[in-house]
């Protein structure tokens, strides 16, 4: 799949995600503010910072699809990455203002009880958040994209609130208000959990942090199953955004030309290219091969 298909693909869930955010936004807000639901309102603000979170993942994506260019050799991939960490601060702020809401409301003596209609909006968020994540999950995955599985899974995890939305809404209505307030609190829980999730995963995407060793080991194979490789001597994979980029080291037999271990090593990096769409380069560096006696 080549970028600008990736692109357009991301940029059509996004825009999903974005109508669809802002009409529960204004739905659940409408509907918690008139039946006097505090769970209800907390989980439009989750709703709210998905759809700020989704408005930034477009942007992002847009400047992750430039080409590379002068200053940016290796492309602007890591914006993606950037606009999940911005993405997962928003979540953990907007957690702390919910849960802090919510124990004013907990401790005050003057609980309303929720109305009718906010048991319809929070089934209805329910159902709809769920497809959106099914919907984003799928495009995520089909274009390599983490950013867009975050976002995914922060459909999800409105859905989750919403569960806990009504859980509450239904034990105020059932003679027990002090289950709206708690439910917004636990739902501040969930939203924070989903934020700290995303900011790790992140953080730990710029650090270069290492795959495992089960797709280490799977491209040591493949290099070691080309012909004319004698041994990995060294290998190295880092996440550029959405993208890998490996660096490497082989040895090939001493007595081949210079022009003989390039191409072992052109033929190693068009066997490791041909496994992952996401691998952006592979740069190799070929070393003589010496039994040891």
């Amino acid at each position: 799949m080549n970028d600008e298909i990736r692109f357009q693909k991301a940029k059509r869930v996004s825009l999903v995600s974005i109508l669809g955010n802002l009409t529960l936004t204004i739905a659940k807000l409408v509907a918690g503010f008139f039946a006097g639901s505090t769970a209800l309102v907390a989980d439009a603000f989750h709703s709210s910072s998905d759809l700020i979170g989704t408005i930034i993942l477009l942007k992002g994506m847009q400047i992750a699809h430039q080409p590379a260019d002068e200053n940016h050799p290796f492309g602007h991939h890591r914006a993606e990455t950037i606009t999940s960490e911005i993405l997962a601060f928003i979540l953990m702020i907007t957690a702390a203002g919910i849960g802090y809401k919510g124990f004013q409301i907990l401790t005050s003596n003057h609980i309303a009880i929720p109305g009718a209609v906010a048991v319809y909006i929070a089934i209805f968020s329910i159902l709809s958040k769920e497809l959106m994540y099914r919907y984003s999950a799928k495009v995520g995955k089909e274009i390599n994209s983490d950013a867009i599985i975050a976002d995914a899974w922060h459909h999800r995890s409105d859905a989750f609130s919403s569960i806990a939305a009504l859980v509450g809404i239904l034990g105020a209505r059932m003679g027990m208000p002090f289950m709206d307030p708690i439910a917004a609190f636990f739902v501040a829980i969930l939203i924070f959990r989903a934020g700290l999730q995303i900011y790790k995963k992140a953080v730990s995407s710029l650090m270069d942090t290492a795959p495992s060793n089960e797709t280490l080991n799977a491209l040591s194979d493949i290099i070691i199953s080309v012909e004319g490789v004698k041994q990995v001597d060294d290998l190295r994979v880092r996440y550029y955004g959405s993208k890998m980029i490996i660096d490497l080291k082989i040895s090939v037999l001493p007595e081949l030309t210079v022009e003989d271990g390039h191409n072992v090593a052109g033929r190693a990096k068009a066997r490791i290219m041909e496994r992952d769409e996401r691998i952006q380069d592979v740069l190799i560096h070929v070393n003589p091969y010496y039994t040891r006696s």
